[in-house]
């Protein structure tokens, strides 16, 4: 009973536990004493077990740790980006690193190998100058897969507060023999099992725990550290504990729903919610790397709520001041993968980059030349010219275009799909100085992106906490993320290094684009998105007709975006009240002169013209007061897409100048007016509370004569602009006539609106 009483205090003074356990006196100044079962032999081995807490307060203090005690030593074989970031959070918070094997062949974990030994050999030799230095702490972790979460002196308190000499990482799973797992101690609360990803400890008791190490570069130091801690004799007598609660090592294998971002004001921390921590270090290990990349975007400080981005200008390649003949040599990839709209359009926004032309090569791969022809295709690109498509001869060739000539710098890949608005795009891309990156596209209104901010179980796309926020702008910066899209920027020199594998776009069986982003992040490789710049957006391709002349006409509902740039312009931003070159007509512009010649050539394509008599089957009855020569927009199964311009382009005009009156239609066509055919029409009333009247093509090009003449205010416009629409009451005022077409042809869109 005296016994049971005398362990089960809390604390020991060291004379008292000397006397008690039979041992000589205790050197406070001489440095610290290890003891163990093996000092206490007239105890025997079940005593001295029982004991184990009571010697664990019998060593002998150490010195408060200074902050210049310590030392961080990481294995890199190479500077991959994930080293670059672990070393940039580390000098965040000066941490003193040191970097064992850079240059040496990595032997150890990647992918299926359990390996690591490599990282234990390099260690040992690194510790044979630091045994002796009793009061250095050494912090060993990993580093591609690693972020520093808080600075030196919570490090330090935390490992004092462990009480051990070594303290492991924890983790909830086993690994990489799970029939070990009973005989491991058990654990009331927290993490039961050892990581080797990241432990700290005193020098000489770092040296004792690789003194065994004989192993080879290939075999499993996590094995090697299990079997000792396992160990009873050598735990105790190296003074090993596991950081059960993750107070300073947070690995994030089983443990992903327990890690959460907590932000306070201008700090990002990683606090685990299940025992309410805030870890030091944060470890990717195993198939967590991705959520590691989602965290790192924000720990240590490198994203937050009232700074913003405070990396994103860091290590920048400025082209200021740069001739064109001295800017980077750019490959430009274009992708025509299936039918797509504005075509014209995207060549004319390529045309339009601010680059210079020479310093740029065009390759364009066209899987659906019959929607393309290649004489249509000259006629956007104008003198630019792309090389020979090697589209026949296989997907490598493409892709090595940049690959193969030293000279390319860059290689950007762009899908017809994308509308790129800003002409500064490909120069704010090389500026943030990514061997890989992506601007933000998104489709118009949604929140389908060119990027997935995490990814599924099964590789697919998963939405990161985080992904609303930046497709709608609401944080702002370059991430780090699982997948991209669409459109992308490649460093050359990464093509012909980290990425010279031939074949980029095959892995296992997925898709193209989830192949290629597979294979970039098996290379290490760092995937960024940037959403400082307002770059375009995505059309969407889902529903788009090719059963017409001009296809892009019918794009009002699925990219109404795409429509406003080569179709109408909103009237209300022209001026508060349009022109009126008659009383109570309104004059403003409506179309830009492709969709006038678009809707021109769709109706001559369609042909079925009608006899311009009074006879007429399409209309309610049969009879036509007022016939002219038309094409009803039902006969081209255009209606729907007729009303939806009227509504959002119309409309706003609508109300403002016509209070109370409303945008419905019931008779929309186009007109043609010839000479020898029909050259004007009579005076008349429309059926309609107000008309708008759009001239489709121009007066003294494309045919002369022609015009409105109101009879009643004896007002005439002979002289209708091309994409213009003169808005004017139907019934009871403006009694109304076509003027006589004397050469050529004229067209004109007409709408009854409100009848």
């Amino acid at each position: 009973m005296e016994l049971r009483r005398r362990v089960g205090r809390p604390k020991c003074r060291p004379s008292t536990c000397s006397s008690y356990l039979g041992l000589g006196p205790l050197s406070i100044t001489g440095g610290h004493r290890d003891t163990s079962c093996q000092d206490l032999p007239h105890l025997g081995t079940r005593t001295c077990s029982r004991l184990s807490p009571l010697l664990l307060q019998c060593r002998s203090p150490r010195p408060s740790l200074s902050l210049d005690n310590l030392l961080v030593l990481t294995v890199a074989t190479r500077e991959t980006e994930g080293f670059r970031r672990f070393k940039r959070s580390g000098q965040f918070f000066n941490y003193k690193i040191q970097a064992l094997g850079l240059g040496e062949d990595w032997s150890g974990e990647k992918g299926s190998s359990a390996g690591g030994g490599l990282k234990v050999r390099l260690l040992k030799k690194a510790l044979e100058k630091h045994a002796d230095k009793e009061n250095l702490v050494i912090l060993f972790t990993d580093s591609y897969d690693v972020v520093f979460a808080s600075g030196p002196r919570e490090l330090l308190k935390k490992f004092r507060q462990a009480r051990s000499q070594v303290v492991f990482s924890a983790e909830e799973l086993i690994y990489p023999d799970r029939r070990l797992e009973a005989k491991y101690p058990a654990v009331s609360d927290g993490k039961r099992f050892l990581g080797s990803g990241g432990f700290i400890g005193y020098a000489p008791n770092l040296s004792k725990l690789v003194a065994e190490w004989e192993g080879q570069d290939s075999d499993s130091d996590q094995l090697f550290y299990t079997k000792i801690f396992l160990d009873p004799e050598k735990r105790e007598r190296i003074n090993i504990t596991l950081d059960h609660r993750c107070r300073i090592f947070q690995n994030l294998d089983g443990a992903l729903d327990e890690v959460v971002l907590k932000f306070e004001m201008g700090h990002v921390r990683a606090r685990n919610l299940a025992y309410d921590t805030l870890p030091v270090l944060i470890h990717g290990n195993g198939p967590t790397k991705l959520q590691l990349n989602y965290l790192g975007n924000y720990i240590p400080r490198f994203w937050t709520f009232e700074t913003g981005c405070a990396v994103c200008d860091e290590n920048l390649r400025s082209l200021r001041g740069i001739g064109d003949e001295a800017l980077p040599t750019v490959l430009v990839g274009v992708f025509i993968e299936q039918p797509t709209p504005f075509l014209s359009l995207f060549f004319q926004r390529l045309l339009r980059l601010h680059y210079p032309r020479k310093q740029m090569r065009l390759f364009i791969h066209n899987h659906v030349s019959s929607r393309w022809p290649a004489a249509r295709l000259r006629g956007s690109l104008g003198p630019w010219r792309p090389s020979p498509s090697p589209a026949d001869s296989g997907s490598p060739t493409r892709r090595d275009l940049c690959r193969q000539d030293r000279s390319c710098t860059y290689y950007f890949s762009v899908d017809a799909d994308v509308a790129l608005t800003e002409p500064k795009t490909l120069r704010l891309l090389i500026e943030q100085n990514k061997n890989v990156i992506a601007p933000l596209m998104t489709r118009h209104g949604r929140l389908w992106s060119n990027f997935w901010g995490a990814l599924s179980a099964d590789g697919y796309y998963a939405r990161s906490e985080d992904y609303v926020d930046i497709v709608q702008g609401r944080r702002v910066g370059v991430w780090n993320v699982p997948y991209i899209s669409n459109i992308y920027l490649i460093k050359g020199s990464a093509l012909r290094a980290e990425l010279q594998q031939t074949d980029l776009f095959h892995h296992r069986k997925l898709d193209p684009d989830m192949a290629f982003c597979a294979n970039i992040r098996q290379q290490d490789v760092f995937m960024f998105l940037t959403n400082r710049h307002t770059f375009g957006h995505l059309l969407s391709l889902d529903n788009y007709q090719t059963t017409h002349l001009h296809n892009d006409l019918w794009e009002v509902f699925s990219n109404p975006e795409g429509k406003v740039q080569r179709g109408p312009s909103r009237p209300l931003s022209l001026s508060p009240r349009p022109p009126q070159p008659c009383p109570d007509v309104y004059w403003f512009p409506i179309f830009t002169e492709a969709a006038c010649d678009e809707l021109v050539e769709e109706m001559e394509h369609y042909g079925q013209w009608s006899l311009g008599d009074n006879k007429d089957n399409r209309i309610q009855g049969g009879y036509e007061n007022v016939p002219t020569i038309d094409i009803h927009m039902n006969q081209i199964n255009f209606e729907r897409e007729w009303h939806k311009f009227l509504v959002e382009y119309i409309a706003p005009m609508t109300e403002k100048l016509y209070p109370g009156y409303y945008t419905r239609f019931d008779l929309a066509f186009v007109v043609r007016y010839k000479p020898d055919e029909q050259p004007s029409l009579m005076p008349h009333h429309d059926a309609s509370t107000f008309t708008i009247n759009i001239a489709l093509n121009r007066v003294g090009v494309d045919y002369e004569g022609g015009g409105c003449r109101f009879l009643r205010y004896n007002c005439s416009i002979r002289a209708p602009r091309k994409g213009w629409t003169l808005m004017h009451p139907g019934r009871l005022t403006h009694y109304h006539e076509g003027l006589p077409t004397t050469r050529g042809t004229r067209y004109i869109a007409v709408s009854f609106v409100d009848p």
